[in-house]
């Protein structure tokens, strides 16, 4: 894609191509910019990088659009974008549910789950031009509370973390884009686009261990059966990390037929549609956010079991609910129900090791449609199979 590329719905071509171009710092777009589908004037010789953006709070502002190479200060690593994942957030953000600009700015890079390949990196560092990495998602807050002071971001305590395509810094979703060297995750080089999954599995790779140092209350826990509910990717994955740590496994989910049954079963586990009848898990990962889902396996787990709370609920729907009852449920069988989210360098780490040991077949099969970037507004569908959708910057 070179010069006067044509955006879908354009009547007339960018007047600046895809290329390259340093040190341009934050961009902004002005209604006129945004006719013509760039960023802030520029002069006539700069070079531009195709990326993804919106207008946050703006329901269906996606475009393709040209915009300045990322600047200097974003970090000293140069990557060039090989693929990007597409997951309920970015939806979100599409929907103008969700999202926030950086300062001074109108639109946003969307993409957080990325993957791509150095093409510069600084000679005193562990990474070099040609290591394939992902981005880290979230940056501590600038006061720092406690949990970012100690590298702990992902339990930001004050709320002033930032997120990569999501909250004030842009993402990933960019021909190019810089980062900090220590927040790129190197991956090995045979995962393919399977690297695209290191994100969601970030987020699992945290749920495990916030498990394990909660199961260590009771030095006789034991746990054998795990219930995870939800067969979407933040599902598959953790039953592919609870597969590795030697669990009996169980998958619940509502479609009875297609992918996810037959990747559920290839890991050796259970999988269930509709009925759970009378399973007693000692660990639920819920990864649905459904509160009817929520409610049963409260009501499911074995005594002194852990729920683990993965998914996040939309809100705004009621439902009865004896909160005695779960009480009573709760403090006499010493159950333990919490959530989690985001990862922090470690868990994404622990998650890399995970899947250079899985089976790379298996990983594929998460993958349901890789989508090139001349149809990227396919990848932002949701359609009835799709597992993990990917946007494929090198098709």
């Amino acid at each position: 894609m070179g010069p006067g590329f044509r955006r879908k719905g354009d009547a007339t071509p960018c007047r600046y191509g895809a290329a390259n171009l340093s040190g341009l710092g934050a961009f902004n777009w002005s209604d006129q910019d945004q006719q013509n589908g760039c960023g802030r004037r520029l002069p006539r010789d700069a070079k531009l990088v195709l990326a993804l953006t919106v207008t946050p709070g703006s329901k269906n502002s996606s475009r393709l659009d040209d915009v300045p190479d990322p600047p200097a200060s974003d970090g000293a690593v140069v990557v060039e974008t090989l693929a990007i994942g597409i997951c309920g957030t970015d939806r979100e953000i599409v929907a103008g549910n969700y999202g926030w600009p950086p300062a001074g700015t109108q639109r946003l890079i969307i993409g957080h789950e990325s993957l791509g390949r150095v093409l510069d990196a600084p000679t005193t560092g562990e990474l070099q031009a040609g290591d394939h990495v992902v981005g880290i998602v979230r940056r501590p807050d600038p006061v720092p509370c406690p949990a970012c002071a100690n590298g702990e971001w992902d339990m930001c305590r004050n709320g002033l973390y930032t997120e990569r395509g999501i909250k004030q810094r842009h993402g990933y979703a960019a021909q190019r884009f810089r980062i900090e060297p220590e927040f790129a995750i190197k991956v090995e080089p045979g995962l393919g686009r399977c690297g695209v999954l290191l994100e969601p599995a970030s987020i699992v790779a945290k749920a495990w261990e916030q498990i394990e140092r909660i199961g260590r209350r009771s030095p006789s826990w034991q746990p054998r059966t795990v219930l995870i509910t939800g067969a979407g990717p933040i599902g598959l994955l953790a039953a592919l990390l609870g597969l590795q740590r030697g669990y009996e496994l169980h998958v619940y989910d509502r479609v009875d037929a297609g992918p996810k049954p037959e990747l559920v079963r290839a890991l050796g586990a259970t999988y269930h549609a509709g009925r759970l009848n009378d399973l007693k898990p000692d660990l639920v990962m819920e990864c649905t956010g459904a509160t009817s889902v929520i409610l049963d396996v409260v009501e499911r787990v074995a005594p002194a079991g852990i729920i683990c709370l993965a998914g996040v609920s939309t809100g705004g729907r009621e439902i009865k609910f004896d909160v005695g009852r779960y009480n009573r449920s709760m403090v006499l069988e010493n159950t333990v129900m919490f959530g989690t989210v985001n990862a922090n360098r470690g868990h994404y780490e622990a998650a890399a090791q995970a899947l250079a040991r899985a089976d790379q077949h298996w990983l594929q099969g998460l993958i349901s449609r890789r989508v090139p970037l001349g149809r990227w507004s396919e990848a932002l569908e949701a359609r009835p199979d799709d597992i993990k959708v990917v946007l494929d910057f090198a098709a």
